[in-house]
């Protein structure tokens, strides 16, 4: 395996289920999966331990069926299945390129994948295994961005990078405001006291009391990901 100095050994990305679409209305293309899985590999072969926590919003979200009159914590429970589907594909895309990768799910599908277990999922990133956390953290009400946290914490990700369609952090929606302000660097606190949606909340307290830094970037950019392994003007850092 290729080694080389970067910023991190062990990284946790957060991907949401919309970045799997492409230019589909739903669903994963398969030539975006390709890209991702192409990318993260270059960043293993750099000597990076690599976790992926993937959503299920190109699928189903359960916010969004509640919001349609469905009980919530049934949405909830069909958003985590979506994410397991994700992961799957993901994982394929990684082996047909010849990589190990394990999809570990926090509710129990044992046909399918493994179960969650921090110390088995420690194991794998040792044995130079990809994983892929799906099923979020197996609890309604909670999300994926949440759950990415949660898993970044548990397992000593050095960093979460959070994988989104813009190019990190702004003060205004910069698809909507021209003028939007870019931050290249900014406090967990000000991230909350200015309500920027970046993460929810909970995920947001979770890496600023257990002091995980926090990347976010431009997915859509080609190789944006192994470029953020050795600069930190990659999209934008909270900490």
């Amino acid at each position: 395996m290729k080694k080389s100095s970067t910023l991190y050994k062990r990284i946790l990305v957060k991907l949401s289920g919309e970045a799997l679409m492409g230019q589909l209305d739903y669903g994963i293309d398969p030539s975006v999966i390709k890209r991702i899985a192409s990318e993260l590999i270059q960043v293993k072969n750099l000597g990076v331990e690599v976790a992926v926590v993937i959503g299920g919003g190109n699928i189903f979200r359960g916010a969004g069926l509640a919001g349609a009159g469905m009980d919530r914590v049934t949405g909830d429970y069909m958003g985590m299945l979506a994410t397991v589907m994700n992961a799957l594909a993901i994982q394929d895309a990684l082996e047909s390129m010849g990589s190990e990768a394990r999809v570990m799910s926090a509710i129990k599908i044992h046909e399918v994948c493994e179960d969650y277990i921090r110390r088995r999922a420690v194991r794998h990133l040792e044995k130079d295994r990809f994983i892929i956390l799906a099923a979020g953290t197996g609890n309604p009400f909670f999300t994926t961005d949440s759950a990415a946290s949660l898993r970044a914490i548990e397992i000593g990700a050095e960093v979460l990078l959070k994988a989104t369609m813009v190019d990190g952090i702004f003060d205004s929606d910069p698809k909507k405001n021209k003028n939007a302000k870019k931050y290249k660097k900014i406090s967990f606190d000000k991230v909350l006291s200015d309500k920027l949606k970046v993460m929810d909340a909970t995920a947001i307290v979770m890496c600023r009391d257990n002091n995980l830094p926090l990347r976010v970037f431009n997915l859509m950019e080609t190789n944006s990901l192994v470029q953020a392994m050795s600069s930190e003007d990659v999209g934008t850092s909270v900490n």
